[in-house]
Parts: C-alpha cells; structure tokens; sequence
C-alpha cells in the first residue's frame, strides 16, 4: 500500500510541475506575443499619470497587445526621447508641442490627460497676493522658462500692472514650501498636486489661475504624445496604446481612491494621503465638460498658438492641425 501511495504521490508532482511548467511557458509565450513600447513620463509619478498605471495593472494594455514600460524622463526628457523615436509615446504639454511643432520637430498630442488648465500662481496666504497686481514688488520662483514672464505680464496686463516691478530668479528643482520660507514669494504650481499637499499640511495658499484672467490660456496640461513616424507607420499600435489609456483614465474617474491605491502600489515612496485626496480632487477634471475623456478641440490649440505668437514666443504662427489629433481616441 504504501509502495502505491509514493508512486501516486510522484505522479501528482509530475503533474504538479508540468501544468506548472505549462503555464510558465504559456505566460512567457504571451509575453513574447504582446508588442513592447515604453511611454516616458513628464515628470515624477502623480496622480496626473494615474490612468497609464491603471491601464498596466488591471491588463488593459496587455488587451491591446501591449506590453507597456512606463519609464522616467531622466536628463533627455520625454519630449526629446518621443520626438527621436528612442519611446514611442511620452506626457507632454500644449506648450512644448507648439514650440516643438514651430521648429519642425515632429511631435503630435494623441489625447489631453486633463480637459482644463489647472495651474496657476501660488503664494501663502499671508503674502496678501490675491490678483495679478498683487505680484508687484514681489519675487516669483522659477525654471528659466521665456513663457512664464511672458505669462505674468498677460496677466498683470489686465490691472494695468508692471511685469517689470516682478523679481524672477530661477529656483530650479526647490520644493515650492521650501522656497516660499525662504526667498520666494509666489510660484507656478498645479493645484491637484501642490494645491492639495497644501490643504494636508494646513498651509493656507491664495491662487491666481491662469483660466480665471484669459481663455487664450486655457490649453492642454498635460497631454499624451507620440511623433509622427509612430503615427504613420504603427497607426494600429498608436490607437491599442490610446484606447488602453482611456480605458485606465475613465476607470480613474469612476474609482478614484481604487486608482489611487494602483499608483501608490506601483509607487510606493509616494505619499499615500497625498495620492489619495489629489485622486480625488483631479477624478472630476480629466474629462470635466467634453463628450469623451482625451478630446481635443482646434480652437483650444489656435487660441494659446496665437497668444505665443502674439508675446513673441513663436517665430511664426502654427498650423494646430499637426499638432494633434483625437483619431485614435475611442469612438
């Protein structure tokens, strides 16, 4: 008897270890089938990412038959690695496109992450900048951009106030709360990150929204890009890759706070908390008013085109049609 128990034994472990072995070898199959590609993020990971993290999680790009990296910028950034084919697709912004696009760099915005311009000018509540005006005599922090002067003098324009009379000093890579304690009056900031880590601190932060004084700037922030090659020459990877990203982006805006708990999981020397209530405040925000999530309208890309045009940041005006397209989002 016990001479049949060990020789059944040994077969189920046969067993055990083929079907094992099986699925192993199934599961390295599949791999090898699913195309590979790699988006490079904008930045650190945030909630403004959180659908692409949704997407490779719960498998909605393995659907599409992709097996998807999501990867930091490092010192090239995504723009450039996008644009030279190094990543297929990358986050970007309506901003650096129409720069881009002005200098024939072949970039295309394939979908808008967020509907609105969320950003604007932050400052502690006790440096009493409440409007444009207000940043007279003060000091503002930051990256060494053109635009942002260009930005502050549209905006102190209308109170016929004086960029002139703005400090600018580049405060590089300083977190916001640093600089603001230290010789930095206001900054540029995205609320649902910032604004929000601001709430959970218990810092009180006035806004001057960038929306609230000019719909010129009213423009996509971020967005999800590719290059034209990709575009010409892979359409159906471009349209699995879009589709797999809705799918992540509206399950987003249903479940937040499950969207959240996949960031944090992927992520996780985030700050849970932060995550969570930045999840909540954005969930409304990446589809707000437009038929479907990723729209992008024309007149949106003509309008902040001719605002840089106008400001003398643009050598020329753009051709929007080339800067975007919304043929790959989900009818």
């Amino acid at each position: 008897m016990k001479k049949w128990l060990i020789v059944l034994c040994s077969l189920f472990m046969i067993a055990g270890c083929s079907n094992s072995n099986s699925a192993s070898e199934s599961k390295k199959k599949d791999k090898q089938s699913l195309k590979k590609v790699s988006v490079v993020l904008d930045w650190t990971p945030n909630t403004n990412h959180t659908g692409l993290y949704v997407a490779k999680e719960k498998g909605y790009f393995k659907d599409e038959g992709l097996d998807v990296d999501i990867i930091m910028p490092g010192d090239a950034g995504a723009d450039q690695l996008v644009a030279s084919g190094k990543a297929e697709f990358g986050v970007s912004y309506q901003e650096s496109i129409t720069q881009a696009r002005i200098q024939g760099v072949p970039l295309v915005s394939i979908a808008a992450v967020i509907q609105h311009n969320t950003s604007g000018f932050a400052s502690p509540a006790s440096k009493n900048i409440v409007s444009p005006k207000d940043f007279a005599g003060k000091t503002y922090g930051g990256w060494g951009s053109p635009v942002e002067k260009s930005v502050i003098s549209s905006l102190m324009k209308k109170e016929n106030a004086d960029v002139n009379k703005v400090s600018i000093v580049n405060m590089g890579d300083t977190d916001f709360f640093t600089a603001v304690k230290r010789d930095i009056d206001f900054a540029w900031i995205y609320y649902a990150w910032t604004g929000v880590e601001a709430e959970l601190r218990g810092e009180k932060l006035n806004m001057v929204y960038l929306t609230d004084y000019s719909d010129k700037l009213d423009y996509y922030t971020p967005v999800l890009a590719t290059n034209e090659n990709m575009i010409k020459e892979n359409p159906d990877t471009v349209k699995a890759f879009v589709k797999a990203a809705s799918k992540g982006y509206e399950f987003a805006i249903k479940h937040p706070s499950d969207a959240a708990d996949i960031l944090i999981k992927a992520v996780p020397d985030l700050d849970p908390k932060l995550v969570k209530k930045s999840q909540e405040w954005l969930a409304s925000k990446y589809q707000d008013d437009a038929s479907r999530w990723g729209e992008q309208k024309q007149k949106v890309w003509e309008n902040y085109a001719s605002w840089m045009f106008e400001n003398g940041l643009l050598e020329k005006k753009l051709d929007a049609k080339t800067a975007f397209t919304d043929q790959f989002l989900p009818q």
